[in-house]
């Protein structure tokens, strides 16, 4: 994806947009939607259906599910509506339709998303693969000039350098398939040179050798460098920092959780920034949203999940697997 204006020319909230007009283009994806028992998470699913995004499929205790319907008329009538008795259920009912491919995507309703990545982790009759499962902010920073990803605030932790790899690889996958390109990874710290005082330091070395060595692939990596050379040129430059990525990052890998999860909220509350979410390396793209979301937000968080469905899609009928 090639730069048309500065890192920090403000622009229109206008990546989403471009993100969910692409994801129309594909036929609606099977959704498999967990729990969807309150007005905010029944209502982002028939939205999403609405823009002819996703074709969910309703699993919850009907009568609650209906309750909502009626009480903020919302029409629920086109949908399959699966009914379970409570949230755990919906959870492990849930997983079994993505078993039985039944669906293509999973969509966090209601219930807390610990109880639905119980589900989605367990062992024997879970959603895991051989990669780690991480989580991605798809954020749409107005002073910005392109979407920028953050992971892993929302999954792991205190990932070592091992699941970081998959974290980072989780990403990288996701920008190619939604069409962005070959993305600039950027690994975060305090600080921008390699320091023992500092473990995310040596990390960020690490990775940017794996990556030299071919066990991370599909995009570039420079790290550690700190959140101001890594997003602004102008930081970079003053800082002597010269690489592909410095000031002009697309994804920004953060040290933990806590990080992550600090520097997302800044920039959607700060910076009026708008965060989709998505969980990445379970068998299926995972729909994760907040009853914070708007409706863009939302929107953009199925366009993604969707994108990212319908390129699996295409890969699998040329491998033929």
């Amino acid at each position: 994806m090639t730069d048309t204006v500065s890192s920090t020319t403000p622009v229109a909230h206008q990546k989403y947009e471009r993100l969910i007009a692409r994801a129309q283009q594909t036929p609606p994806t099977k959704t498999v939607v967990v729990h969807p028992c309150d007005e905010t998470s029944l209502r982002g699913a028939v939205e999403a259906a609405e823009e002819r995004l996703i074709a969910p499929i309703l699993v919850g205790p009907r009568h609650r599910i209906e309750i909502v319907a009626t009480a903020h008329q919302i029409d629920i009538s086109p949908y399959e509506l699966v009914d379970v008795a409570h949230s755990d259920a919906a959870a492990s009912l849930g997983v079994e339709l993505i078993h039985q491919a039944k669906g293509e995507l999973l969509m966090k309703g209601s219930l807390h998303t610990d109880e639905l990545m119980r589900a989605v982790t367990a062992s024997a009759t879970g959603l895991r693969t051989a990669r780690r499962i991480s989580h991605v902010f798809v954020m749409d920073v107005p002073t910005y000039s392109e979407p920028l990803f953050i992971t892993d605030a929302a999954i792991n932790i205190e990932p070592d350098l091992d699941a970081k790899r998959d974290i980072i690889q989780n990403a990288i996958d996701l920008f190619n398939h939604v069409g962005l390109g070959k993305p600039r990874v950027a690994i975060l710290s305090a600080v921008e040179t390699v320091t023992s005082k500092i473990p995310s330091t040596i990390d960020a070395a690490a990775l940017c050798k794996m990556a030299d060595r071919g066990q991370i692939t599909g995009g570039v990596l420079d790290g550690p460098l700190a959140f101001d050379n890594a997003i602004d040129p102008e930081a970079a430059r003053i800082k002597g920092i010269h690489s592909p990525v410095a000031g002009r990052a697309q994804i920004l890998v953060v040290p933990n959780l806590e990080a992550g999860n600090m520097l997302a909220k800044n920039l959607t509350f700060m910076a009026r920034a708008d965060a989709a979410g998505i969980v990445l390396g379970a068998r299926v793209p995972i729909i994760l949203t907040s009853r914070a979301d708007s409706v863009r937000t939302r929107l953009a968080s199925c366009a993604i999940a969707v994108l990212l469905a319908d390129a699996r899609r295409h890969m699998a009928a040329v491998t033929g697997s």
